[in-house]
């Protein structure tokens, strides 16, 4: 309204609306920023039109193209690394078992961080890798824990004395029991990455990458992959896809040498 003015709905046209796209490029926004206000638009329009009220159609506001997603892994060599990271830099014993728990655990189980911290005690069994976590748009998924994920877990577990029903806790005096905030999962992991010599950029999100892409290269069905990280689309899967592309590229090319 503030670009158009204060007119009736059948009134905008898609002119108008490209002149709001370059609007939004003149301001600097990325490409994906403005897709979002184009997504906004359409979704409005879709309403309108739904609710039998006369406007432009929907389908002639199209996104505009963006660059193919990177995806940010670490190799099995860094994988290493920053899994035994607490062991070897961290001597308290219920924080080291933690950290090392939730490490082994995002990439163990290719969890959000958002399914991750609100995982409470009564969610796993120990004596079975396979648990229920509720993920995105509220469905229900199985997850699967590798052998070392519920060792750490394990081992954690056995140092806990609390009453607190999160799986993983904060340590901080004034808030113990509560469970992890997001900022604090993404502390711990860049703290190991840097403390096991990675250089490059590290999220909990790096690690969900990376246990997909060590699936893939393992020859794991793109379908199963997908039920595993619990996408709602085989295309936001496929990126690793592109991934092992690369990879298979590099292993090309020993015939050069």
């Amino acid at each position: 309204m503030e670009f158009c003015g204060d007119i009736e709905i059948n009134k905008v046209t898609r002119m108008q609306l490209l002149d709001y796209r370059m609007a939004l490029h003149k301001k600097k926004l990325n490409v994906k920023t403005i897709n979002y206000h184009i997504v906004a638009i359409r979704a409005f329009l879709k309403f309108i039109v739904k609710n039998d009220i006369d406007c432009m159609s929907p389908d002639k506001l199209e996104l505009a193209k963006t660059a193919p997603r990177e995806v940010s892994y670490l190799d099995e060599q860094d994988i290493e690394k920053i899994l035994s990271a607490p062991n070897e830099y961290t001597k308290s014993g219920i924080q080291q078992a933690r950290d090392s728990a939730i490490l082994q655990f995002l990439y163990g189980t290719g969890l959000r961080v958002t399914e991750l911290i609100m995982l409470q005690k009564k969610d796993i069994k120990l004596d079975s890798n396979q648990f229920s976590v509720v993920g995105k748009w509220s469905k229900l998924r199985s997850v699967f824990a590798t052998k070392h994920a519920i060792t750490a877990l394990k081992s954690y577990l056995q140092l806990r004395t609390d009453n607190s029903p999160y799986l993983f806790m904060t340590l901080s005096k004034n808030k113990i029991g509560e469970h992890l905030s997001r900022n604090s999962i993404e502390d711990i992991v860049k703290k190991y990455a840097r403390l096991a010599g990675i250089h490059k950029k590290v999220s909990p999100h790096t690690l969900r990458h990376s246990f997909a892409t060590a699936l893939i290269r393992k020859g794991a069905d793109i379908r199963a992959v997908q039920t595993l990280l619990g996408h709602a689309s085989i295309t936001t899967t496929q990126i690793y896809t592109h991934v092992d592309d690369k990879h298979l590229q590099k292993v090309h090319d020993l015939l050069d040498e």
